[in-house]
């Protein structure tokens, strides 16, 4: 009943019990031809193998409880892959599984439905870019406040948001891209990670398997090295931050007394159980919570590099579905959000009139600096903050504390002051950081 709130369909079917089956039944078939390219089983038999590694024929969840007393469910596959291979060949059956361990299939399919999530992360994650960089080009010069401490600052535009939400989403990106390419190892090393059942022919085996699952080949079996497994967390839990943080500011920017944005409509969506009225910002909170599970999801693969030996008694077998949620719910996340900031409801009049809700206190800063060029840095800075008391005591702006305050009548005309006080005026280099965002953008856009 939950899951589907948090991941869509796509995602999850790449990573449930199926997905683990067929890409354990690829690993089996590429340890066939391997094993049948460097010589050591006849072609026929390696072709038989092939052919019986059909997802069709398996049901995983009975694998599941056949694989109870092993602790995995390599065994069971292994044993209704060969009942099926034999009925094709008896002299195939022989071959099946071959110099492998229930971890070295288990691992490499580890590797394989990671590959295929990561793929589908990967287009969520260029969505959000895509999008990101629209809002941040068409928003360059969009006027909002800046907030620090969710308390107004200074000036700022939507679009250096925007480009801020861009920028680590291409890193995540980057991250992301990098484990795709050269992050995922096959995984074959036998019992105790030496390949003897395979005599010489071990390390042709292990380099026609990698080739043909188009996975690296690792230097030397990773049965308790879990670097690899803890990168995929870590890469998700970056990319989770990155998420959660577009989340809550959408969060923050749609709640009624700041009506900044707005999530894309949608039938029943944001609705309330009791309240018909509320629009509630739902893929943003869903995504903020996909992404806690995500970094704790990430903290239990991390925790699980600590083994024994060379084999893991228990860190080992609590990476399963660890890895399996921490991909699906980061999918979902990126799901979310790309549909967040590809139909956001930017309100650049609410965003002007939140602009004076402090009553010009917001260009402070800007006025002192102005009036320092005349009086110095201290006696202005005085002057500008006894004004802010004044105005913040008789509940009136600050232009007319600044205009009616003689001392700074005899330096600054009233259009200064007006100038001062303008925060289309006091952007810095907003307009540049923009741009250079969206550069980036353009170098890393995928071709």
């Amino acid at each position: 009943m939950f899951g589907p709130i948090f991941v869509p369909d796509a995602l999850r079917a790449a990573v449930c019990g199926r997905a683990w089956m067929r890409a354990m039944l690829d690993a089996e078939a590429a340890l066939a031809v391997a094993g049948a390219r460097a010589g050591l089983i006849p072609t026929e038999a390696a072709e038989a193998i092939v052919r019986c590694c059909d997802a069709d024929l398996f049901d995983p969840a009975k694998l599941g409880r056949e694989g109870r007393p092993a602790g995995n469910p390599a065994p069971a596959l292994v044993r209704a892959l060969t009942e099926e291979v034999s009925k094709v060949s008896e002299d195939a059956a022989r071959h099946v599984h071959r110099g492998a361990t229930s971890q070295d299939i288990t691992d490499t399919a580890a590797m394989l439905v990671s590959r295929r999530a990561l793929d589908l992360i990967l287009g969520e994650v260029d969505g959000i870019s895509d999008a990101c960089a629209t809002l941040a080009r068409d928003h360059r010069d969009t006027l909002m406040a800046g907030r620090t401490l969710l308390q107004q600052a200074l000036p700022t535009t939507f679009g250096l948001k925007a480009a801020g939400w861009l920028v680590s989403v291409l890193e995540a990106r980057r991250r992301l891209s990098e484990l795709r390419a050269s992050g995922l190892a096959a995984q074959l090393g036998g019992a105790a990670g030496t390949l003897a059942s395979l005599g010489d022919s071990g390390l042709p085996v292990l380099r026609e398997f990698a080739l043909e699952l188009g996975l690296a080949e690792a230097p030397v079996p990773w049965h308790t090295d879990r670097t690899r497994i803890s990168e995929i967390g870590t890469t998700l839990s970056l990319l989770a931050g990155v998420l959660a943080k577009i989340s809550h500011d959408v969060i923050l920017m749609a709640q009624t007394e700041v009506g900044e944005v707005s999530e894309p409509a949608g039938e029943g969506r944001g609705g309330s159980s009791t309240l018909p009225h509320k629009r509630n910002p739902v893929l943003s909170v869903t995504a903020a919570a996909n992404a806690c599970r995500v970094q704790n999801l990430a903290h239990t693969l991390q925790a699980a590099m600590a083994q024994e030996h060379e084999r893991a008694a228990g860190a080992w077998h609590s990476e399963w579905e660890a890895l399996s949620e921490a991909l699906a719910l980061a999918g979902g996340a990126a799901a979310n959000v790309r549909e967040v900031v590809e139909g956001l409801e930017v309100h650049q009049e609410k965003m002007r009139e939140n602009l004076g809700a402090t009553r010009g206190m917001l260009l402070a800063e800007n006025a002192a600096t102005v009036l320092s060029e005349r009086l110095g840095r201290l006696e202005a800075h005085g002057l500008v903050e006894a004004a802010c008391r004044r105005a913040l005591a008789e509940n009136r702006h600050l232009r007319e504390e600044l205009v009616q305050d003689e001392r700074i009548g005899r330096v600054l005309t009233e259009a200064e002051i007006d100038a001062a006080l303008d925060p289309a005026g006091y952007l810095g280099s907003a307009g540049a950081f923009v741009d250079r965002a969206l550069e980036l953008y353009r170098e890393e856009e995928p071709s």
